[in-house]
C-alpha cells in the first residue's frame, strides 16, 4: 500500500532539491517511466494537465491517468498517474511515487498537505521529492533516509533592473499580484505592442493551454501572468519582470518572500537559453534581494506546516481535537487558519447541521463538504452557504439530476466580459469536485462529462475574450479566435420529379441508396477537436489520421514500429498556437492505437519476471510475432509460475514462432501494414493476408511484423505456416500439408524440403 509506509520500509528514496530550470521535474518523469507503474504530485491542476499532456502524447492515453480534484481521465488500466497533491490516490499501489514543489510546504492553507505528503507518500520502489534548495535541512528531518540530489541550472539568470513596460524585451513574462492590475497591464501591451496572452490560476487547462499556445508560437510576443507561473510551468520566457513586489494573501497584502521572488524570476530562460529578470519602472528590487536570486540563494525553510491526519469521527469533540492536536515535533507549526476547519466550526454551530452531524458516517460527510475548496474566492459567509445547502441535499442521498441541473444552469450561458466568464467557470469548478466525489451524484459519470462538456464552451469563450480584449486585430492569425473546421462537401441533392410520377418512388430509393453514411458528429471548430476523444479519430490503410472527411496527419518515422510520430497535412491559415496543440493531440492517438494493439502483452510485462519481459520486448518488436529460435534462452528460464503466466494468455507457442493469432485478422493484419509503412518510410509493402510471398527487399523482422515467416526463398503467413509445420511434424504427406498455402505443384518440392529444414533446426 502507498500510504502509511515507515520511513525504514522505503526502499529508496531522493531529494533532488535546488534552483528552478535545473530539470526536477523533467528528471523525476522520466525516472518515473523507467518504472512498471508511477505517480506524480503536482502543485496546479495546469502544471498536472502539461505533464499528463506530455506523457500520454509520449505513451498514448491507455497508461496514464490524470487526477486533480475537477478532472479525472482514468483509463481501465494505467501504469501512471499524474495527480495534483491533494488529489494524490494515496491507497493505489505503485512503484515509482514523487511531489513535486515540496517547498510549498510552508504555506498557510496548502501546506499541510506536502508535509503529509512528506511524511507518508512512498513508492514501492523508489520515491522522489522535489522543490527549493531551502528545504535541505528540514528535508534531512522529513525524510531522514532520503539521497540527496543537486544539480547546477541549465542557463545563467541575471537582474536586468528596473524597465518601462515599452522598452520590455520581446518573449517578456510581466507579473501581477492582482487581477485588476494584470487586466490594466494586458491593455497597456496590446496599446502599445499588439497584444499579450494572459495566464492566471482561475483559468481552465482549455483555456490557458490556448493563451500559452499564442504565446509559445509568437502571434503574441509577451505574456502577463500571476504567480502561478512559479510553479514549474515550461514556458518560452527570457525575461521577467515584477510589476509589484507586494501580494495579498488572502488574509492581508505583505511583501514578497525571497523565495517567492526567486521561484517566479527562475521562470526566465529555459533549458540552456540564459534569462533576466527585473521591475517595472518605478518599482525597485533591492541590490541585495536582486543578489541573492542571481546566485540561487535563499534562506533554509526553518517550519513547515502540519496538521494531523488521522481522524476520529465518534463525534464532534473527537473529530475537532484531532484536527487540532498540536504538532509532534518543533519543525512542524500547526494549520493557523484553514479554510475547512473554519467552516467545519461555522456548520457545527449551525441549528440545522448539528443534530444531523453528531457522529460516524454523517459526520465524516460533513467533513468532507468542508474540504469542498473555495473556487470563488469570495466572501467567507456566503461559502459557508454553499456547503450548509450541499450538506443538507447530501444527507438525503446522492444528489439528483434535477438538483445538478439546477445548479449547473446558467454554464450554458457564454455571454458577458471577461470577469463574468471568470466567475462562471469557477462556480462549475466547484460542482465538478463535487461530481468527482465518490458516491456523491447519483448520474455521476453522466455529469462529469457534461460538465467537461460546459468548462470547454466556457473556455472557448474566455479564450475569446481574453483575445478580443488583449490582442490587436491586426496581430491575430484571423479576426476571430475560434477557427472553424472545413464542413464536408455536402450530397447531391435529389433529383426533382413530379411526386405522382410513376417512377417517382424508384428514383427517390435510387437516389436514397447513393447518399453517402451518415459520419459521426465532428467538433466544429479546431479548439474542440484538440480535446477531443480519440472516437472521433479514423485512421485510414494509407495512414492518415481523419475526423468525419477532413483528412488531419499522416503517420510517420518514429522511435520504434510501436511509437509512430505524426506529419500534419496542410491545413491552411491554422494559428501556430492551435497547430501545435493538435500536433500533440493527434500524437496521442497514434501511439493509442499501436498501443491497443499489443494489449494482450500487458500480463508479461509484470516487474521481476526477467524471462517474461523480454518474451514481451521480442513480441512487441514484431507487432505480436517473434521467432521460436530468438526466445530460446528466454522460454528455457520460465519458471512454473512464469510458464502459467504464459498460458493465460492469448499467444500461440508454435513450431516456427511465438504468436498473437488474434492479430492475423484481416483487421490487425491491416493496421500492422500501416505501422510497418509509417517505419519504413516506404509505400511499395505488399497488400498482406496472402498465404505466401517473394520475400523481395525486406528483411525477416519487417516480414515478422507483418505476419509473416520468413522460410527459405519465400515469406508465408504465419498461421498458415504453423499448420504446415504441424502437419509436417505429424508425418502428413507433402500433398495433405501443403495445400493450404495454394502454391504451384511445381514448388511443392522446394516447400517441403524448407519446413523439414526449419523443424530440423528448431
Amino acid at each position: 500500500m502507498l500510504g502509511f509506509v515507515p520511513l525504514s520500509d522505503a526502499t529508496q528514496s531522493v531529494a533532488l532539491l535546488g534552483p528552478t530550470n535545473t530539470g526536477k521535474t523533467h528528471r523525476a518523469v522520466e525516472r518515473m517511466l523507467e518504472h512498471e507503474t508511477g505517480m506524480i504530485g503536482l502543485p496546479l491542476r495546469l502544471l498536472a494537465r502539461e505533464v499528463y499532456d506530455r506523457i500520454s502524447a509520449r505513451l498514448g492515453e491507455d497508461r496514464v491517468a490524470l487526477v486533480t480534484g475537477e478532472e479525472k481521465r482514468v483509463p481501465r488500466r494505467p501504469s501512471y498517474w499524474v495527480c495534483t497533491t491533494e488529489a494524490m490516490p494515496l491507497t493505489q499501489e505503485v512503484d515509482f511515487v514523487a511531489v513535486d514543489e515540496v517547498q510549498l510546504a510552508t504555506h498557510e492553507e496548502r501546506g499541510h498537505v506536502f508535509t503529509d505528503r512528506l511524511l507518508h507518500a512512498r513508492g514501492k520502489v523508489e520515491s522522489w521529492f522535489m522543490g527549493s534548495g531551502a528545504m535541505r535541512p528540514l528535508m534531512e528531518r522529513l525524510v531522514p533516509a532520503a539521497k540527496h540530489q543537486e544539480h547546477p541550472r541549465l542557463s545563467r539568470l541575471s537582474f536586468a533592473g528596473s524597465s518601462k513596460l515599452q522598452k520590455l524585451p520581446p518573449r517578456s513574462a510581466v507579473v501581477a499580484f492582482s487581477v485588476p492590475e494584470l487586466y490594466q497591464l494586458a491593455g497597456r501591451l496590446r496599446a502599445l505592442r499588439g497584444g499579450a496572452a494572459v495566464v492566471l490560476g482561475a483559468l481552465s487547462p482549455r483555456a490557458r493551454n490556448a493563451q500559452v499556445a499564442m504565446f509559445q508560437a509568437g502571434e503574441v510576443d509577451y505574456l502577463v501572468a500571476t504567480d502561478a507561473i512559479g510553479m514549474g510551468l515550461n514556458l518560452d520566457v527570457s525575461h521577467v519582470a515584477f510589476a509589484s513586489l507586494r501580494k495579498f494573501d488572502g488574509q492581508h497584502a505583505r511583501a514578497l518572500t525571497d523565495p517567492e521572488l526567486s521561484q517566479i524570476a527562475g521562470r526566465a530562460g529555459r533549458y540552456l537559453r540564459d534569462g533576466s529578470f527585473g521591475t517595472l519602472a518605478p518599482i525597485e528590487l533591492p541590490h541585495e534581494v536582486a543578489e541573492r536570486i542571481e546566485q540561487h540563494y535563499i534562506e533554509p525553510i526553518k517550519r513547515v506546516r502540519y496538521r494531523n491526519s488521522t481522524l476520529d469521527f465518534a463525534s464532534t469533540e473527537a473529530l475537532l481535537s484531532a484536527l487540532e492536536a498540536p504538532p509532534p515535533a518543533s519543525h512542524l507549526a500547526p494549520v493557523a487558519s484553514a479554510l475547512d476547519l473554519a467552516s467545519l466550526r461555522a456548520l457545527l454551530a449551525d441549528p440545522q447541521i448539528a443534530p444531523l452531524a453528531r457522529r460516524g458516517d454523517a459526520l465524516e460527510l460533513l467533513w468532507r463538504v468542508c474540504e469542498v475548496p473555495d473556487f470563488r474566492h469570495i466572501l467567507f459567509e456566503v461559502h459557508v452557504q454553499l456547503l450548509h445547502e450541499l450538506y443538507l441535499a447530501l444527507s438525503e442521498g446522492p444528489l439528483t439530476d434535477d438538483f445538478m441541473a439546477r445548479q449547473t444552469r446558467d454554464f450554458h450561458d457564454h455571454a458577458g466580459d471577461v470577469d463574468a466568464l471568470l466567475a462562471r467557470t469557477a462556480r462549475l469548478r466547484t460542482w465538478a469536485f463535487v461530481a468527482h466525489r465518490a458516491g456523491w451524484v447519483k448520474n455521476a459519470e453522466h455529469w462529469r462529462e457534461k460538465l467537461a462538456e460546459l468548462e470547454d464552451g466556457l473556455s472557448d469563450a474566455l479564450h475569446t475574450g481574453l483575445v478580443e480584449s488583449f490582442v490587436e486585430r491586426r496581430s491575430r492569425a484571423r479576426p476571430s479566435p475560434k477557427h472553424k473546421l472545413q464542413p464536408p462537401a455536402r450530397a447531391e441533392a435529389e433529383p426533382s420529379i413530379d411526386p405522382h410520377h410513376p417512377f417517382a418512388r424508384l428514383v427517390h430509393l435510387r437516389a436514397r441508396a447513393h447518399e453517402p453514411v451518415p459520419e459521426p458528429e465532428a467538433p466544429s471548430t479546431w479548439e474542440e477537436l484538440v480535446d477531443a476523444p480519440h472516437e472521433r479519430f479514423t485512421l485510414k490503410d494509407t495512414g492518415i489520421i481523419c475526423v468525419g472527411s477532413l483528412e488531419l496527419a499522416r503517420l510517420s518515422r518514429g522511435p520504434s514500429l510501436t511509437q509512430p510520430e505524426i506529419r500534419l497535412l496542410d491545413l491552411g491559415d491554422l494559428p501556430a498556437g492551435v497547430r501545435s496543440q493538435l500536433q500533440r493531440r493527434l500524437l496521442a492517438f497514434a501511439r493509442d492505437v499501436a498501443g491497443r494493439l499489443l494489449h494482450a502483452l500487458e500480463p508479461l510485462r509484470q516487474p521481476g519476471r526477467a524471462p517474461l519481459r523480454a518474451i514481451a520486448y521480442q513480441l512487441e518488436q514484431g507487432l505480436g510475432s517473434a521467432r521460436r529460435h530468438a526466445l530460446a534462452s528466454s522460454l528455457s528460464a520460465l519458471t512454473d509460475e512464469d510458464r502459467r503466466a504464459l498460458n493465460a494468455t492469448a499467444l500461440e507457442p508454435g513450431r516456427l514462432a511465438v504468436y498473437l493469432p488474434e492479430l492475423l485478422t484481416p483487421s490487425a493484419l491491416g493496421l500492422r501494414l500501416i505501422l510497418v509503412r509509417a517505419f519504413e518510410q516506404s509505400t511499395k509493402l505488399p497488400p498482406v493476408g496472402r498465404a505466401t510471398f517473394d520475400p523481395q527487399h525486406l528483411s525477416e523482422q519487417t516480414w515478422l511484423a507483418l505476419g509473416y515467416v520468413v522460410l527459405g526463398r519465400r515469406a508465408f503467413r504465419l498461421d498458415l505456416a504453423e499448420r504446415v509445420a504441424a502437419l509436417f511434424a505429424q508425418g502428413a504427406p507433402e500433398n495433405q500439408a501443403l495445400q493450404c498455402l495454394s502454391l504451384p505443384k511445381r514448388d511443392w518440392p522446394d516447400a517441403s524440403r524448407t519446413f523439414k529444414t526449419a523443424l530440423e533446426e528448431k
